[in-house]
C-alpha cells in the first residue's frame, strides 16, 4: 500500500484484490469512512464502528494476510502515518467538516485521474431509453439533481426517489420499454429497499451503474460498474459534496455520448428565453 494519496485511498488500495464476505465488506467501508482514525482503533472499537463482533474483526484481518488485528494496525500506523493538520488557530467544528470535504474532493480527483469508468459508465446512461434514476431517502436529492439536469440532454429521464410498493413496478415498466442500465446514487444510511430495488433491477436485466460513498458499501456486489465518492462524517448529518460533483462528472460523460445534447440545450436555453423563466 503506498504512502501516497488519501488516508481513504491508501486503505482502499489495501482492501484491493481480496475476496470479502459481506462482513468484512461492512468492516472495509466502517474503515475507509473513518480512514483517519483507523490506525489507532482497537478491534473492540473497530467492532462497534462497523456494527460487528470483535471476532469478525480478527478474521477480516486474516483475510488481509495478516497474522490478526494488531498486526494489521501496526501495518496501518506504518505505512499510513495521520497526517499533519495545517494551523488553523482554532479550528472549530465547522471548519474541520469543510477541510474534511475538501480531502474527499482531492480524492476524488485522485479517482478521476483515470476517466475511463465514467466515461464507461457515460456510454451506458447515454445508450439507455429510457434512463432511470435511483436514490432513496439521503440519496434521493443527487438522484433528483442528477434527473433535473440530465432531462435536457437525455430523451427520456425517469426519477425513482420514492421506495414503497410501486418502486418494483416502476423499474419493470422502464425495462419494457427499452432500459437497459439504471443509474442508483446510494449514500449512508442505506435503505434495505434500494438494495432490494437493486436486485429487481438486476434480474429484469438492467445494468446497474452506482455512484456510493465507498466501495465497500452494501450495494457493492449488485452494482455492474460503481463509483466511489466519499461524503463526511463530521457533522450530525453526513455531507455529500463529492457524489454531487461526481454525479456531474457523470452528467458531462453522458452528453459526451449523446450526439444532439448541444443542440437540445440550446434549444432549452431559446424556449427559456421565449417564457421569460429566468431573471438573470
Amino acid at each position: 500500500m503506498s504512502g501516497t494519496g488519501s488516508p481513504a485511498a491508501r486503505l482502499q488500495a489495501l482492501f484491493e484484490g481480496h475476496r470479502l464476505t459481506p462482513t468484512q465488506r461492512r468492516i472495509a467501508h466502517s474503515m475507509v469512512r473513518r480512514a483517519a482514525d483507523v490506525p489507532f482503533l482497537s478491534s473492540v472499537e473497530l467492532a462497534e464502528l462497523a456494527g460487528v463482533s470483535q471476532p469478525s474483526v480478527t478474521r477480516f484481518a486474516v483475510a488481509l494476510g495478516f497474522d490478526g488485528y494488531p498486526a494489521l494496525r501496526r501495518h496501518l500506523r506504518e505505512v499510513a502515518p495521520a497526517e499533519t493538520a495545517p494551523e488553523t488557530g482554532s479550528s472549530n467544528e465547522y471548519q474541520q467538516a469543510v477541510e474534511a470535504e475538501i480531502e474527499n474532493l482531492r480524492h476524488l480527483a485522485e479517482v478521476l485521474a483515470d476517466p475511463r469508468p465514467v466515461r464507461q459508465a457515460g456510454r451506458m446512461l447515454a445508450g439507455s431509453r429510457p434512463l432511470p434514476v435511483l436514490g432513496l431517502r439521503a440519496a434521493a436529492a443527487q438522484a433528483h439533481g442528477f434527473a433535473y439536469f440530465a432531462a435536457k440532454v437525455h430523451p427520456d429521464v425517469r426519477l425513482l426517489n420514492e421506495g414503497g410498493t410501486m418502486l418494483h413496478d416502476r423499474i419493470d415498466a422502464a425495462a419494457r420499454a427499452g432500459a437497459s442500465a439504471l443509474l442508483c446514487f446510494a449514500l449512508p444510511r442505506h435503505p434495505r429497499e434500494a438494495v432490494d430495488a437493486l436486485i429487481h433491477a438486476k434480474e429484469t436485466g438492467l445494468t446497474v451503474v452506482t455512484v456510493a460513498d465507498s466501495p465497500f458499501a452494501p450495494v457493492a456486489g449488485l452494482s455492474d460498474l460503481l463509483l466511489p465518492a466519499a461524503v463526511g462524517t463530521g457533522l450530525a448529518f453526513d455531507t455529500a459534496c463529492a457524489p454531487m460533483l461526481l454525479g456531474r462528472v457523470l452528467l458531462e460523460a453522458m452528453c459526451d455520448d449523446l450526439p444532439d445534447a448541444q443542440a437540445r440545450l440550446e434549444e432549452f436555453d431559446v424556449r427559456a428565453a421565449a417564457r421569460g423563466l429566468f431573471v438573470d
